[in-house]
């Protein structure tokens, strides 16, 4: 069984279930501004940021759309580059 893959112009996140949480990981988030300190997982890597929802986590829909969307944008960057 495969985990699902957003990509756009490159990969945006990869998506785990997790026994307890649901995981978005970001192979670009250390790049990714995050004022809203979504990322909770992989903080001390020096280019993958995650965020593990709960079971009874409300989830910042505003605050998540803002990394997906800087996500795709460091991509189109890449790919202008």
């Amino acid at each position: 069984m495969g985990v699902p893959v957003w990509s756009h112009d490159g990969m945006v996140c990869i998506g785990e279930a997790l026994k307890n949480a649901v995981r978005l990981t970001f192979p670009k988030g250390a790049l990714i501004r995050d004022p809203v300190k979504l990322f909770n997982r992989r903080l001390d890597s020096k280019t993958i940021r995650a965020v593990d929802f709960l079971e009874n986590d409300t989830v910042d829909e505003t605050a998540l759309k803002a990394l997906i969307l800087e996500a795709i944008e460091l991509n189109a960057f890449k790919v202008r580059s």
